[in-house]
This record gives C-alpha cells, sequence and structure tokens, in this order.
C-alpha cells in the first residue's frame, strides 16, 4: 500500500534491579495495525548485562527476552499470549510493568515502511 501509515513503537528495556531504576535499551518493538505488522528487534549484549548483574541472572534475562520475541512474532511457544491478534500482543508487550523487563512507553509514527523504520530505531536507540 503506497503512502505513510501510522505506527507505534516502544523501546524494550533490561532493569536487572528494578529499586535501582537503572536500565540498557536492548530492542524496539513496533507495530502498524494498518499493514498488519507486530515486529520486534532485540540485541542482547550479555557483556553489558553482566555489568548490572550477575552471569545467572544474565542467563534468566536472556531468556525472557526471547519469551518477549515469541509472544511478539505469536510464537506458539510463547504461550497463551502469543496465540492473541496483533494489537493485544503489542498492548501487552507494552503495559507498564515493574519487572526486569520493561518497555517505554509508547510513541506513534508516520512510515511507508515499517520494517525499515524498525530497523533504523533500533539502530538510534540501541546500537
Amino acid at each position: 500500500m503506497p503512502g505513510k501509515h501510522v505506527f507505534e513503537y516502544a523501546v524494550v528495556r533490561v532493569v536487572p534491579r528494578v529499586e535501582r531504576e537503572e536500565f540498557m535499551n536492548v530492542g524496539v518493538v513496533l507495530y502498524c495495525k494498518k499493514l498488519n505488522f507486530l515486529q520486534a528487534i532485540i540485541t542482547v549484549n550479555e557483556q553489558r548485562i553482566c555489568c548490572f548483574t550477575n552471569h545467572d541472572e544474565a542467563q534468566n534475562i536472556k531468556a525472557n527476552l526471547r519469551a518477549f520475541e515469541l509472544i511478539c512474532h505469536g510464537n506458539a511457544e510463547g504461550g497463551p499470549i502469543a496465540q492473541l491478534d496483533e494489537a493485544s500482543r503489542f498492548r501487552w508487550l507494552t503495559a507498564t510493568r515493574s519487572t526486569v523487563v520493561q518497555a517505554s512507553k509508547v510513541h506513534p509514527g508516520l512510515s511507508a515502511d515499517p520494517q525499515q523504520t524498525l530497523v533504523k530505531l533500533h539502530e538510534q536507540l540501541v546500537l
């Protein structure tokens, strides 16, 4: 479909010690209703995560991020939430929570190519 479409995105964060409120950006999730597009790019830098926590917790964080990706992509291994429609999965993934894996507030935008926009946001906000 030609033209620009409304999309929403959030930055995916790791907050190893919620009480300290320290976090690092590890990914971006982007949803475009008009194009039935819901994708995430997650980059796990285990060395950086280990600066905030120990190796065992870093492994748990990696598993949590993998679950985030499975849910985002609607993979059955992601459990019942992964079976919801795209809009519901996006809302669930970006809901405010006090856990080790969090999403920023949702931000809107316009894009002709959501995949390209996702890559660009990931480069700007994570890498």
